[in-house]
Protein backbone atom coordinates (compact mmCIF):
# COMPACT_ATOMS: atom_id res chain seq x y z
CA UNK A 1 0.00 0.00 0.00
CA UNK A 2 1.43 3.40 -0.92
CA UNK A 3 2.18 5.53 2.12
CA UNK A 4 1.74 9.02 0.75
CA UNK A 5 4.00 11.56 2.34
CA UNK A 6 1.71 14.13 3.92
CA UNK A 7 2.60 17.73 4.57
CA UNK A 8 1.75 19.26 7.91
CA UNK A 9 0.67 22.88 8.10
CA UNK A 10 0.28 24.26 11.61
CA UNK A 11 -1.67 27.53 11.78
CA UNK A 12 0.29 30.61 12.80
CA UNK A 13 -0.48 32.36 16.07
CA UNK A 14 -2.99 35.19 16.10
CA UNK A 15 -2.02 38.87 16.19
CA UNK A 16 -2.07 40.59 19.57
CA UNK A 17 -5.12 42.74 18.73
CA UNK A 18 -7.16 39.64 17.84
CA UNK A 19 -6.01 37.91 21.00
CA UNK A 20 -7.37 40.86 22.95
CA UNK A 21 -10.74 40.77 21.15
CA UNK A 22 -11.11 37.02 21.83
CA UNK A 23 -9.70 37.00 25.34
CA UNK A 24 -13.03 35.92 26.87
CA UNK A 25 -12.61 32.50 25.24
CA UNK A 26 -10.22 29.80 26.52
CA UNK A 27 -6.77 29.89 24.83
CA UNK A 28 -7.05 26.78 22.62
CA UNK A 29 -10.61 27.63 21.52
CA UNK A 30 -9.45 31.20 20.89
CA UNK A 31 -6.81 29.99 18.43
CA UNK A 32 -9.26 27.69 16.66
CA UNK A 33 -11.77 30.52 16.28
CA UNK A 34 -9.08 32.70 14.74
CA UNK A 35 -8.14 29.88 12.37
CA UNK A 36 -11.79 29.66 11.28
CA UNK A 37 -11.84 33.38 10.46
CA UNK A 38 -13.51 34.79 13.58
CA UNK A 39 -11.58 37.76 14.90
CA UNK A 40 -13.99 39.48 17.30
CA UNK A 41 -16.17 38.39 20.19
CA UNK A 42 -19.59 38.94 18.57
CA UNK A 43 -18.97 37.02 15.35
CA UNK A 44 -17.16 34.26 17.25
CA UNK A 45 -20.03 33.90 19.69
CA UNK A 46 -22.60 33.85 16.86
CA UNK A 47 -20.61 31.02 15.26
CA UNK A 48 -20.29 29.02 18.48
CA UNK A 49 -23.99 29.42 19.24
CA UNK A 50 -24.90 28.55 15.62
CA UNK A 51 -27.23 31.51 15.09
CA UNK A 52 -29.38 31.63 11.97
CA UNK A 53 -27.57 33.97 9.57
CA UNK A 54 -29.38 37.19 8.61
CA UNK A 55 -31.18 37.34 5.28
CA UNK A 56 -31.99 33.62 5.13
CA UNK A 57 -35.77 33.88 5.20
CA UNK A 58 -37.19 31.50 2.57
CA UNK A 59 -38.80 34.20 0.42
CA UNK A 60 -35.37 35.78 -0.05
CA UNK A 61 -34.53 32.91 -2.39
CA UNK A 62 -35.23 33.28 -6.11
CA UNK A 63 -38.01 31.03 -7.36
CA UNK A 64 -39.64 30.24 -4.00
CA UNK A 65 -42.57 32.61 -4.56
CA UNK A 66 -43.38 31.09 -7.97
CA UNK A 67 -43.04 27.57 -6.58
CA UNK A 68 -45.45 28.29 -3.73
CA UNK A 69 -47.98 29.80 -6.15
CA UNK A 70 -47.90 26.70 -8.39
CA UNK A 71 -48.13 24.30 -5.45
CA UNK A 72 -51.02 26.32 -3.96
CA UNK A 73 -52.89 25.98 -7.27
CA UNK A 74 -52.28 22.22 -7.29
CA UNK A 75 -53.54 21.81 -3.72
CA UNK A 76 -56.61 23.98 -4.19
CA UNK A 77 -57.57 22.28 -7.46
CA UNK A 78 -56.89 18.69 -6.43
CA UNK A 79 -54.06 18.13 -8.90
CA UNK A 80 -51.83 15.09 -8.43
CA UNK A 81 -48.24 16.01 -7.54
CA UNK A 82 -45.01 13.98 -7.68
CA UNK A 83 -41.88 14.73 -5.69
CA UNK A 84 -39.02 13.43 -7.86
CA UNK A 85 -35.83 12.79 -5.88
CA UNK A 86 -32.42 11.20 -6.03
CA UNK A 87 -31.26 7.89 -4.62
CA UNK A 88 -28.63 9.20 -2.20
CA UNK A 89 -29.34 10.27 1.40
CA UNK A 90 -29.76 13.91 0.43
CA UNK A 91 -32.32 13.03 -2.23
CA UNK A 92 -34.14 10.47 -0.09
CA UNK A 93 -34.45 12.78 2.92
CA UNK A 94 -35.55 15.67 0.68
CA UNK A 95 -38.19 13.44 -0.94
CA UNK A 96 -39.45 12.25 2.45
CA UNK A 97 -39.53 15.78 3.84
CA UNK A 98 -41.39 17.42 0.96
CA UNK A 99 -43.79 14.52 0.42
CA UNK A 100 -44.85 14.46 4.08
CA UNK A 101 -45.12 18.26 4.26
CA UNK A 102 -47.27 18.40 1.12
CA UNK A 103 -49.55 15.71 2.54
CA UNK A 104 -49.93 17.88 5.65
CA UNK A 105 -51.29 20.80 3.58
CA UNK A 106 -53.68 18.54 1.68
CA UNK A 107 -51.81 17.76 -1.54
CA UNK A 108 -52.40 14.55 -3.48
CA UNK A 109 -48.74 13.62 -3.60
CA UNK A 110 -46.46 10.66 -4.24
CA UNK A 111 -42.69 10.35 -3.92
CA UNK A 112 -40.69 9.02 -6.84
CA UNK A 113 -37.03 8.01 -6.80
CA UNK A 114 -35.52 6.55 -9.99
CA UNK A 115 -33.78 3.21 -9.90
CA UNK A 116 -30.03 3.77 -10.10
CA UNK A 117 -29.44 0.68 -12.24
CA UNK A 118 -32.33 0.97 -14.67
CA UNK A 119 -32.84 4.74 -14.94
CA UNK A 120 -29.70 6.45 -13.67
CA UNK A 121 -29.49 9.84 -12.01
CA UNK A 122 -32.04 12.60 -12.41
CA UNK A 123 -35.13 13.17 -14.50
CA UNK A 124 -35.72 10.75 -17.35
CA UNK A 125 -38.37 10.81 -20.05
CA UNK A 126 -39.67 7.29 -19.40
CA UNK A 127 -40.39 8.13 -15.77
CA UNK A 128 -42.09 11.37 -16.79
CA UNK A 129 -44.27 9.42 -19.26
CA UNK A 130 -45.26 7.02 -16.49
CA UNK A 131 -46.06 9.83 -14.08
CA UNK A 132 -48.14 11.59 -16.74
CA UNK A 133 -50.13 8.43 -17.39
CA UNK A 134 -50.72 8.15 -13.63
CA UNK A 135 -52.37 11.58 -13.69
CA UNK A 136 -49.52 13.69 -12.31
CA UNK A 137 -49.80 17.34 -13.32
CA UNK A 138 -46.99 18.86 -11.27
CA UNK A 139 -43.51 17.41 -10.77
CA UNK A 140 -41.30 18.92 -8.06
CA UNK A 141 -37.68 17.81 -8.20
CA UNK A 142 -35.45 17.64 -5.15
CA UNK A 143 -31.66 17.27 -5.44
CA UNK A 144 -31.82 16.95 -9.23
CA UNK A 145 -33.08 18.58 -12.42
CA UNK A 146 -31.00 21.74 -12.83
CA UNK A 147 -29.35 20.41 -16.02
CA UNK A 148 -32.34 18.43 -17.31
CA UNK A 149 -33.22 20.72 -20.22
CA UNK A 150 -34.55 18.04 -22.58
CA UNK A 151 -36.46 16.22 -19.84
CA UNK A 152 -38.21 19.38 -18.62
CA UNK A 153 -39.09 20.26 -22.22
CA UNK A 154 -40.57 16.75 -22.56
CA UNK A 155 -42.66 17.23 -19.41
CA UNK A 156 -43.93 20.54 -20.77
CA UNK A 157 -44.97 18.84 -24.01
CA UNK A 158 -46.93 16.32 -21.97
CA UNK A 159 -48.76 19.16 -20.24
CA UNK A 160 -47.03 18.76 -16.88
CA UNK A 161 -45.44 21.64 -15.01
CA UNK A 162 -42.04 21.20 -13.35
CA UNK A 163 -40.70 22.98 -10.29
CA UNK A 164 -36.98 22.39 -9.88
CA UNK A 165 -35.36 22.36 -6.47
CA UNK A 166 -31.69 21.46 -6.88
CA UNK A 167 -28.44 22.57 -5.23
CA UNK A 168 -26.08 21.38 -7.97
CA UNK A 169 -24.19 23.80 -10.19
CA UNK A 170 -26.39 25.10 -13.03
CA UNK A 171 -25.24 24.93 -16.63
CA UNK A 172 -25.10 27.87 -19.01
CA UNK A 173 -28.77 27.37 -19.90
CA UNK A 174 -31.56 26.67 -17.42
CA UNK A 175 -34.49 24.31 -18.00
CA UNK A 176 -37.84 25.85 -18.99
CA UNK A 177 -39.39 25.01 -15.62
CA UNK A 178 -42.33 26.75 -13.95
CA UNK A 179 -39.97 27.71 -11.10
CA UNK A 180 -36.34 27.05 -10.24
CA UNK A 181 -35.06 27.03 -6.67
CA UNK A 182 -31.27 27.01 -6.69
CA UNK A 183 -29.28 29.75 -4.93
CA UNK A 184 -26.37 29.19 -7.34
CA UNK A 185 -28.38 30.45 -10.32
CA UNK A 186 -27.61 33.89 -11.69
CA UNK A 187 -29.46 36.83 -10.11
CA UNK A 188 -30.16 34.94 -6.87
CA UNK A 189 -28.88 37.08 -4.01
CA UNK A 190 -29.67 34.53 -1.29
CA UNK A 191 -26.58 34.59 0.97
CA UNK A 192 -26.21 30.83 1.56
CA UNK A 193 -25.10 29.14 -1.65
CA UNK A 194 -24.19 25.74 -0.18
CA UNK A 195 -27.46 24.34 1.14
CA UNK A 196 -27.93 20.64 0.46
CA UNK A 197 -30.90 19.42 -1.57
CA UNK A 198 -32.79 18.66 1.63
CA UNK A 199 -31.99 22.17 2.86
CA UNK A 200 -33.68 23.66 -0.22
CA UNK A 201 -36.69 21.38 0.29
CA UNK A 202 -36.88 22.66 3.86
CA UNK A 203 -36.83 26.29 2.71
CA UNK A 204 -39.71 25.52 0.35
CA UNK A 205 -41.67 23.89 3.20
CA UNK A 206 -41.05 26.93 5.40
CA UNK A 207 -42.54 29.12 2.67
CA UNK A 208 -45.50 26.78 2.15
CA UNK A 209 -46.32 26.64 5.86
CA UNK A 210 -46.16 30.44 6.02
CA UNK A 211 -48.81 30.72 3.28
CA UNK A 212 -52.05 31.46 5.13
CA UNK A 213 -54.20 30.02 2.36
CA UNK A 214 -52.61 26.58 2.84
CA UNK A 215 -53.97 25.13 6.06
CA UNK A 216 -52.07 22.17 7.52
CA UNK A 217 -54.26 19.25 8.58
CA UNK A 218 -52.50 19.48 11.93
CA UNK A 219 -52.91 23.07 13.18
CA UNK A 220 -49.72 22.65 15.22
CA UNK A 221 -47.62 21.43 12.31
CA UNK A 222 -44.32 23.29 12.08
CA UNK A 223 -41.47 23.14 9.56
CA UNK A 224 -39.11 22.43 12.48
CA UNK A 225 -40.58 18.91 12.70
CA UNK A 226 -38.54 18.03 9.62
CA UNK A 227 -35.16 19.21 10.88
CA UNK A 228 -34.12 15.64 11.71
CA UNK A 229 -34.28 14.88 7.99
CA UNK A 230 -32.42 18.09 7.17
CA UNK A 231 -29.53 17.09 9.43
CA UNK A 232 -29.35 13.59 7.96
CA UNK A 233 -29.24 14.75 4.34
CA UNK A 234 -26.98 17.76 4.88
CA UNK A 235 -24.27 15.86 6.74
CA UNK A 236 -24.45 12.77 4.52
CA UNK A 237 -24.07 14.95 1.42
CA UNK A 238 -20.89 16.49 2.89
CA UNK A 239 -22.29 20.01 2.70
CA UNK A 240 -20.16 22.67 4.42
CA UNK A 241 -21.10 22.86 8.11
CA UNK A 242 -20.83 26.63 8.33
CA UNK A 243 -23.36 29.43 7.97
CA UNK A 244 -26.96 28.32 7.58
CA UNK A 245 -26.02 24.64 7.27
CA UNK A 246 -24.41 24.82 10.71
CA UNK A 247 -27.56 26.35 12.16
CA UNK A 248 -29.79 23.74 10.50
CA UNK A 249 -27.66 20.75 11.44
CA UNK A 250 -27.25 21.77 15.08
CA UNK A 251 -31.02 22.21 15.33
CA UNK A 252 -31.50 18.98 13.38
CA UNK A 253 -29.29 17.01 15.76
CA UNK A 254 -31.42 18.22 18.66
CA UNK A 255 -34.46 17.02 16.68
CA UNK A 256 -32.89 13.59 16.08
CA UNK A 257 -32.15 13.19 19.79
CA UNK A 258 -35.86 13.57 20.56
CA UNK A 259 -37.36 12.30 17.29
CA UNK A 260 -40.47 10.18 17.21
CA UNK A 261 -39.82 9.23 13.57
CA UNK A 262 -40.20 5.47 13.85
CA UNK A 263 -37.88 4.54 10.99
CA UNK A 264 -35.07 6.71 12.27
CA UNK A 265 -35.46 5.24 15.76
CA UNK A 266 -35.19 1.73 14.31
CA UNK A 267 -32.12 2.67 12.28
CA UNK A 268 -30.44 4.21 15.33
CA UNK A 269 -31.18 1.01 17.25
CA UNK A 270 -29.86 -1.37 14.61
CA UNK A 271 -26.68 0.72 14.31
CA UNK A 272 -26.05 0.44 18.05
CA UNK A 273 -26.17 4.18 18.72
CA UNK A 274 -27.60 6.03 21.70
CA UNK A 275 -30.34 8.36 20.46
CA UNK A 276 -29.59 11.09 22.98
CA UNK A 277 -25.94 11.25 21.84
CA UNK A 278 -26.22 11.08 18.03
CA UNK A 279 -23.63 13.39 16.45
CA UNK A 280 -22.80 14.68 12.99
CA UNK A 281 -20.01 12.10 12.88
CA UNK A 282 -22.57 9.35 13.56
CA UNK A 283 -24.62 10.57 10.61
CA UNK A 284 -21.61 10.70 8.31
CA UNK A 285 -20.11 7.33 9.21
CA UNK A 286 -22.95 5.19 10.59
CA UNK A 287 -26.49 6.31 9.72
CA UNK A 288 -25.80 7.87 6.31
CA UNK A 289 -24.04 4.81 4.85
CA UNK A 290 -26.93 2.56 5.90
CA UNK A 291 -29.49 4.83 4.24
CA UNK A 292 -27.29 5.09 1.15
CA UNK A 293 -26.80 1.33 0.92
CA UNK A 294 -30.38 0.72 -0.24
CA UNK A 295 -29.96 2.87 -3.36
CA UNK A 296 -26.47 1.52 -4.01
CA UNK A 297 -27.43 -2.16 -4.03
CA UNK A 298 -31.20 -2.37 -4.60
CA UNK A 299 -33.74 0.47 -4.47
CA UNK A 300 -33.67 3.74 -2.52
CA UNK A 301 -37.44 3.36 -2.12
CA UNK A 302 -36.69 1.10 0.85
CA UNK A 303 -34.83 3.97 2.56
CA UNK A 304 -37.68 6.35 1.69
CA UNK A 305 -40.21 3.92 3.14
CA UNK A 306 -38.14 3.62 6.33
CA UNK A 307 -38.09 7.40 6.84
CA UNK A 308 -41.82 7.84 6.23
CA UNK A 309 -43.40 4.82 7.94
CA UNK A 310 -45.12 5.17 11.30
CA UNK A 311 -45.22 1.42 11.93
CA UNK A 312 -42.69 -0.36 14.13
CA UNK A 313 -43.64 -3.63 12.42
CA UNK A 314 -42.48 -2.10 9.13
CA UNK A 315 -39.51 -0.05 10.35
CA UNK A 316 -37.79 -2.76 12.42
CA UNK A 317 -37.30 -5.28 9.61
CA UNK A 318 -36.53 -2.49 7.09
CA UNK A 319 -33.77 -1.08 9.29
CA UNK A 320 -32.24 -4.55 9.52
CA UNK A 321 -32.40 -4.91 5.73
CA UNK A 322 -30.51 -1.62 5.32
CA UNK A 323 -27.93 -2.75 7.88
CA UNK A 324 -27.40 -5.96 5.89
CA UNK A 325 -27.12 -3.98 2.65
CA UNK A 326 -24.42 -1.88 4.27
CA UNK A 327 -22.36 -4.95 5.17
CA UNK A 328 -22.66 -6.18 1.58
CA UNK A 329 -21.72 -2.73 0.32
CA UNK A 330 -18.55 -2.71 2.38
CA UNK A 331 -17.47 -6.09 0.99
CA UNK A 332 -18.27 -5.15 -2.61
CA UNK A 333 -16.40 -1.85 -2.25
CA UNK A 334 -13.23 -3.60 -1.03
CA UNK A 335 -13.33 -6.07 -3.90
CA UNK A 336 -14.07 -3.40 -6.51
CA UNK A 337 -11.33 -1.11 -5.26
CA UNK A 338 -8.71 -3.83 -5.73
CA UNK A 339 -9.77 -4.44 -9.34
CA UNK A 340 -10.14 -0.72 -10.12
CA UNK A 341 -6.65 -0.07 -8.82
CA UNK A 342 -5.18 -2.68 -11.16
CA UNK A 343 -7.07 -1.28 -14.17
CA UNK A 344 -6.16 2.34 -13.39
CA UNK A 345 -2.42 1.64 -13.11
CA UNK A 346 -1.91 -1.04 -15.76
CA UNK A 347 -0.65 1.35 -18.47
CA UNK A 348 0.89 4.07 -16.32
CA UNK A 349 2.00 3.60 -12.70
CA UNK A 350 1.77 7.36 -12.02
CA UNK A 351 -1.17 8.81 -13.99
CA UNK A 352 -2.48 12.30 -13.32
CA UNK A 353 -6.02 10.93 -13.39
CA UNK A 354 -7.03 7.41 -12.36
CA UNK A 355 -9.65 5.76 -14.57
CA UNK A 356 -11.18 2.31 -14.28
CA UNK A 357 -14.33 0.89 -15.85
CA UNK A 358 -15.57 -2.69 -16.08
CA UNK A 359 -18.84 -4.47 -16.95
CA UNK A 360 -18.85 -6.34 -13.62
CA UNK A 361 -18.61 -3.23 -11.48
CA UNK A 362 -21.66 -2.39 -9.38
CA UNK A 363 -22.78 1.06 -10.52
CA UNK A 364 -24.08 1.81 -7.04
CA UNK A 365 -20.63 1.53 -5.50
CA UNK A 366 -18.41 3.10 -8.17
CA UNK A 367 -18.35 6.43 -6.30
CA UNK A 368 -17.04 4.79 -3.14
CA UNK A 369 -14.31 2.99 -5.08
CA UNK A 370 -13.33 6.26 -6.78
CA UNK A 371 -13.19 7.98 -3.40
CA UNK A 372 -10.86 5.32 -2.01
CA UNK A 373 -8.54 5.64 -5.02
CA UNK A 374 -8.40 9.40 -4.55
CA UNK A 375 -7.65 9.00 -0.85
CA UNK A 376 -4.93 6.46 -1.54
CA UNK A 377 -3.11 8.14 -4.44
CA UNK A 378 -4.13 11.81 -4.10
CA UNK A 379 -5.24 12.00 -7.72
CA UNK A 380 -8.65 12.59 -9.29
CA UNK A 381 -10.28 9.21 -9.87
CA UNK A 382 -13.13 7.97 -12.08
CA UNK A 383 -14.69 4.53 -11.72
CA UNK A 384 -17.48 3.36 -14.01
CA UNK A 385 -19.73 0.45 -14.87
CA UNK A 386 -19.75 -0.48 -18.56
CA UNK A 387 -23.22 -1.42 -19.75
CA UNK A 388 -24.38 -2.66 -23.15
CA UNK A 389 -24.62 0.85 -24.62
CA UNK A 390 -23.56 3.30 -21.92
CA UNK A 391 -20.94 3.65 -19.20
CA UNK A 392 -22.10 5.29 -15.98
CA UNK A 393 -19.29 6.64 -13.84
CA UNK A 394 -18.62 8.53 -10.63
CA UNK A 395 -15.74 10.95 -10.12
CA UNK A 396 -13.87 12.11 -7.03
CA UNK A 397 -11.19 14.75 -7.02
CA UNK A 398 -8.61 16.79 -5.08
CA UNK A 399 -8.60 20.54 -4.34
CA UNK A 400 -6.18 21.20 -7.19
CA UNK A 401 -8.59 19.82 -9.84
CA UNK A 402 -12.23 20.92 -10.30
CA UNK A 403 -13.73 17.76 -11.73
CA UNK A 404 -17.00 19.25 -13.00
CA UNK A 405 -15.10 21.98 -14.87
CA UNK A 406 -13.04 19.21 -16.46
CA UNK A 407 -16.26 17.50 -17.57
CA UNK A 408 -17.46 20.84 -18.96
CA UNK A 409 -14.51 20.59 -21.34
CA UNK A 410 -15.88 17.25 -22.58
CA UNK A 411 -19.56 18.16 -22.71
CA UNK A 412 -20.10 17.20 -26.35
CA UNK A 413 -18.90 13.65 -25.60
CA UNK A 414 -21.25 13.12 -22.67
CA UNK A 415 -24.91 12.19 -22.59
CA UNK A 416 -25.38 13.72 -19.15
CA UNK A 417 -23.23 14.88 -16.28
CA UNK A 418 -23.19 17.10 -13.22
CA UNK A 419 -21.67 17.63 -9.81
CA UNK A 420 -19.37 19.80 -7.73
CA UNK A 421 -15.69 20.67 -7.60
CA UNK A 422 -14.80 17.51 -5.68
CA UNK A 423 -17.39 14.99 -6.94
CA UNK A 424 -19.38 14.40 -10.09
CA UNK A 425 -21.06 11.75 -12.19
CA UNK A 426 -21.64 11.20 -15.88
CA UNK A 427 -23.13 8.90 -18.51
CA UNK A 428 -21.31 8.37 -21.80
CA UNK A 429 -21.92 6.19 -24.85
CA UNK A 430 -19.43 3.35 -24.99
CA UNK A 431 -18.24 4.33 -28.46
CA UNK A 432 -17.15 7.70 -27.02
CA UNK A 433 -15.56 6.36 -23.84
CA UNK A 434 -12.01 6.09 -25.16
CA UNK A 435 -12.07 9.63 -26.55
CA UNK A 436 -13.47 10.90 -23.25
CA UNK A 437 -10.74 9.26 -21.17
CA UNK A 438 -8.02 10.62 -23.46
CA UNK A 439 -9.51 14.14 -23.21
CA UNK A 440 -9.75 13.98 -19.42
CA UNK A 441 -6.21 12.65 -19.10
CA UNK A 442 -4.98 15.55 -21.24
CA UNK A 443 -6.90 18.10 -19.14
CA UNK A 444 -5.52 16.56 -15.95
CA UNK A 445 -1.94 16.59 -17.27
CA UNK A 446 -2.29 20.23 -18.31
CA UNK A 447 -3.64 21.36 -14.93
CA UNK A 448 -1.66 19.09 -12.61
CA UNK A 449 1.55 18.44 -14.50
CA UNK A 450 3.57 21.26 -12.91
CA UNK A 451 2.28 20.71 -9.37
CA UNK A 452 3.83 18.70 -6.55
CA UNK A 453 0.81 16.70 -5.46
CA UNK A 454 0.85 15.82 -1.79
CA UNK A 455 -2.06 15.92 0.64
CA UNK A 456 -1.74 18.66 3.23
CA UNK A 457 -2.93 18.07 6.80
CA UNK A 458 -3.75 21.31 8.60
CA UNK A 459 -3.49 21.64 12.36
CA UNK A 460 -4.96 24.36 14.53
CA UNK A 461 -2.33 24.58 17.20
CA UNK A 462 0.82 22.90 18.52
CA UNK A 463 0.40 21.97 22.19
CA UNK A 464 2.33 20.08 24.87
CA UNK A 465 0.48 16.84 25.56
CA UNK A 466 0.15 17.77 29.24
CA UNK A 467 -1.97 20.82 28.25
CA UNK A 468 -4.81 18.51 27.18
CA UNK A 469 -6.96 18.66 30.27
CA UNK A 470 -10.53 17.26 30.34
CA UNK A 471 -11.99 20.79 30.22
CA UNK A 472 -10.44 21.26 26.76
CA UNK A 473 -12.95 18.73 25.45
CA UNK A 474 -15.79 20.78 26.94
CA UNK A 475 -14.51 23.81 25.04
CA UNK A 476 -14.18 21.84 21.80
CA UNK A 477 -17.81 20.72 21.99
CA UNK A 478 -18.83 24.28 21.09
CA UNK A 479 -17.42 23.64 17.60
CA UNK A 480 -20.04 20.96 16.98
CA UNK A 481 -21.41 20.03 14.53
CA UNK A 482 -18.07 19.53 12.84
CA UNK A 483 -17.54 18.29 9.32
CA UNK A 484 -16.77 19.72 5.89
CA UNK A 485 -15.27 23.24 6.16
CA UNK A 486 -15.67 23.16 9.94
CA UNK A 487 -13.31 20.40 11.03
CA UNK A 488 -12.68 19.23 14.54
CA UNK A 489 -9.88 20.94 16.42
CA UNK A 490 -6.63 19.36 15.21
CA UNK A 491 -3.47 19.41 17.30
CA UNK A 492 0.23 18.66 16.95
CA UNK A 493 2.40 17.42 19.82
CA UNK A 494 6.15 16.85 19.43
CA UNK A 495 8.78 14.46 20.75
CA UNK A 496 6.45 11.98 22.38
CA UNK A 497 7.83 8.74 23.75
CA UNK A 498 6.14 5.60 22.42
CA UNK A 499 5.44 3.61 25.58
CA UNK A 500 3.45 0.80 23.91
CA UNK A 501 2.26 -0.02 20.41
CA UNK A 502 0.33 -2.85 18.81
CA UNK A 503 -1.59 -3.58 15.64
CA UNK A 504 -5.39 -4.02 15.78
CA UNK A 505 -8.25 -4.57 13.35
CA UNK A 506 -8.53 -6.59 10.15
CA UNK A 507 -5.06 -7.85 9.18
CA UNK A 508 -3.47 -5.45 11.66
CA UNK A 509 -4.50 -2.42 9.60
CA UNK A 510 -4.76 -0.06 12.58
CA UNK A 511 -2.40 0.99 15.36
CA UNK A 512 -2.98 1.35 19.10
CA UNK A 513 -0.44 3.44 21.01
CA UNK A 514 0.34 4.76 24.43
CA UNK A 515 2.45 7.93 24.32
CA UNK A 516 3.94 10.27 26.90
CA UNK A 517 5.60 13.68 27.05
CA UNK A 518 7.24 12.76 30.34
CA UNK A 519 4.46 14.29 32.42
CA UNK A 520 1.26 12.62 31.19
CA UNK A 521 0.27 9.44 29.33
CA UNK A 522 -2.39 9.15 26.66
CA UNK A 523 -3.78 6.25 24.65
CA UNK A 524 -4.06 6.83 20.92
CA UNK A 525 -5.66 5.11 17.93
CA UNK A 526 -4.21 5.50 14.42
CA UNK A 527 -6.56 4.09 11.79
CA UNK A 528 -5.02 2.59 8.63
CA UNK A 529 -1.51 3.13 9.99
CA UNK A 530 -0.66 -0.37 11.20
CA UNK A 531 2.36 -0.40 8.85
CA UNK A 532 4.28 1.74 11.36
CA UNK A 533 4.50 -1.15 13.81
CA UNK A 534 7.46 -2.77 12.03
CA UNK A 535 9.57 0.40 12.22
CA UNK A 536 8.11 2.39 15.09
CA UNK A 537 10.48 5.20 16.17
CA UNK A 538 11.14 5.62 19.89
CA UNK A 539 10.00 9.26 19.73
CA UNK A 540 7.33 10.60 17.38
CA UNK A 541 5.40 13.72 16.45
CA UNK A 542 1.62 13.32 16.28
CA UNK A 543 -1.09 15.19 14.40
CA UNK A 544 -4.44 14.26 15.97
CA UNK A 545 -7.86 15.11 17.33
CA UNK A 546 -8.73 14.91 21.01
CA UNK A 547 -11.82 12.88 21.86
CA UNK A 548 -13.78 10.73 24.27
CA UNK A 549 -13.66 6.98 23.72
CA UNK A 550 -16.50 4.78 24.99
CA UNK A 551 -15.83 1.07 25.36
CA UNK A 552 -17.67 -1.49 27.47
CA UNK A 553 -19.46 1.25 29.36
CA UNK A 554 -16.25 3.11 30.25
CA UNK A 555 -15.39 6.57 28.93
CA UNK A 556 -11.77 7.64 28.57
CA UNK A 557 -9.85 10.36 26.76
CA UNK A 558 -7.79 9.44 23.73
CA UNK A 559 -5.92 10.86 20.74
CA UNK A 560 -7.28 10.01 17.30
CA UNK A 561 -4.14 10.13 15.16
CA UNK A 562 -4.39 11.53 11.64
CA UNK A 563 -0.66 11.17 10.95
CA UNK A 564 2.62 10.49 12.71
CA UNK A 565 6.29 10.84 11.87
CA UNK A 566 9.66 10.41 13.58
CA UNK A 567 10.45 13.34 15.85
CA UNK A 568 12.62 15.94 14.16
CA UNK A 569 11.49 15.09 10.63
CA UNK A 570 10.43 18.25 8.72
CA UNK A 571 6.71 18.98 8.40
Amino acid sequence: MPNLKKRWSVASGMPAHVETRLERFPPILRQILYNRGYEDYDTARAFLEAHQPPGTEPHAMLGIHEAVERIRFAVQNGEAVAVYGDYDVDGVTATALLTQALETIGAQVRGYIPNRFEEGYGLNKEALDMLHEAGIRLVITVDCGIRSLAEVAHANQLGMDVVISDHHQPGKELPAARAIINPKQARDTYPEKELAGVGLAYKLVQALFADRSLKPSDPFAMPEEYLDLVALGTVADVAPLVGENRYLVRAGLRAIRRTRRQGLLSLIGVAGLQQERVSASDIGFILGPRLNAAGRLESALEALKLLTTTSLEVSGPLAQVLDNYNRDRQRITREMQAVAEQLALKDDPEPFLLFAAHPDFNSGVVGLAASRLTDRYYRPAIVGQVGEEFTRASCRSIPEFHITEALDGCAELLDRYGGHAAAAGFTVRNDRLEALVERLQTIAADRLGELALHPTLRADVEVPLSDLKPEVLDHLKWLQPTGHKNPQGIFVSRDLQVVRSRAVGREGAHLKLTVSDGRIYYDAIAFRQGHWLEEMPAHIDLLYTFEENEYNGRTSLQLNVRDLKPSGEPD
